[in-house]
């Protein structure tokens, strides 16, 4: 009897899977959770997002404490560098007016998305927690770039597009921005216009549909800043943890390099459509349409 009992704990150890004590990290597509605040779920991303809202803070704080009217040392440097920042929204905007109010925005979104991108390729990756599932046990880094999370990416592209069309509406009006994608007045002029100009009948449809794929264009933006942000941030954070696997030391350094380069160019990317965005979103069309038809008449007469 003794001996069939050990015989069977003996077979249930040897069906028993081992658990490898190998430490795997692989990327996934996913921000992966860490902890939990009651029943909020907290991922890596969101806990570097944090760590980025506090250096911000941090350094606001200090400029304003340090901030003189005679600029001096530090104040110097950034003086130019927002001045510097300035002139260029002027030149994407074309107007004094558009940038006094856009370009607080379009800037924060720059320096939060340029120190999200760096935060997450900094040499920090052995700070995490090791879980251990069916599969193995796996390394769980505390930090990762919250724009390496389509969520913030995604959050980020929303906020910016619908911030245009509400400052399209604050600049020229909500009868004329919903006419900008639900075109009425183009059905409108078929009945004042069509005795007139025949063609009307043609144009009138068109320039509706024109309007509906403008509000399609809208999701598009949308898709367009947040899965290119998301994609070189992620592809970056991979190709860094591909090379360092091959070769810890020295490798990655150039890659490093680039990555830093990649992340400025993604947030002036992001920053600059954003101001771009706004800018057409203030712009009256139908001004400028009668503004060229007067222009038209004079070359003519």
């Amino acid at each position: 009897m003794n001996e069939n009992i050990n015989q069977n704990k003996i077979n249930e150890i040897a069906n028993t899977p081992v658990v490898s004590q190998e430490i795997s990290h692989e990327s996934t597509l996913y921000a992966e959770p860490i902890g939990h605040i009651g029943s909020m779920q907290i991922t890596n991303s969101l806990f570097t997002t944090w760590i980025v809202v506090i250096i911000v803070l941090i350094l606001t704080l200090i400029i304003k404490i340090k901030a003189k009217l005679i600029p001096k040392g530090i104040q110097n440097v950034f003086e130019v560098l927002v001045e510097g920042a300035m002139d260029l929204a002027d030149q994407v905007t074309g107007s004094k007016k558009i940038t006094a109010k856009v370009f607080p925005l379009a800037f924060s979104i720059f320096i939060f998305v340029l120190i999200s991108n760096w935060l997450g390729i900094l040499p920090l990756g052995g700070f995490g927690l090791v879980e251990t599932t069916e599969h193995g046990r796996a390394f769980i880094p505390f930090i990762r770039s919250g724009t390496a999370d389509i969520n913030t990416t995604l959050s980020l592209g929303i906020m910016s597009v619908i911030g245009a069309n509400i400052f399209g509406i604050l600049s020229i009006g909500l009868w004329k921005m919903f006419n900008k994608y639900v075109n009425l007045k183009a059905f409108g002029e078929i009945v004042t216009k069509v005795r007139k100009e025949p063609a009307i009948l043609i144009s009138a449809p068109i320039m509706f549909f024109v309007g509906i794929l403008e509000l399609v264009g809208e999701f598009a933006k949308i898709a367009s800043l947040s899965f290119r942000l998301f994609g070189n941030v992620f592809a970056g954070e991979v190709l860094l943890m591909s090379m360092s696997a091959i070769l810890a030391y020295g490798l990655p350094i150039p890659f490093m390099g680039l990555e830093l380069f990649v992340g400025f160019i993604q947030a002036f990317i992001f920053s600059i459509l954003t101001l771009v965005y706004f800018t057409i979103a203030a712009q009256d069309h139908d001004e400028h349409e009668e503004d060229e038809g007067k222009h038209v008449k004079e070359v003519l007469v």
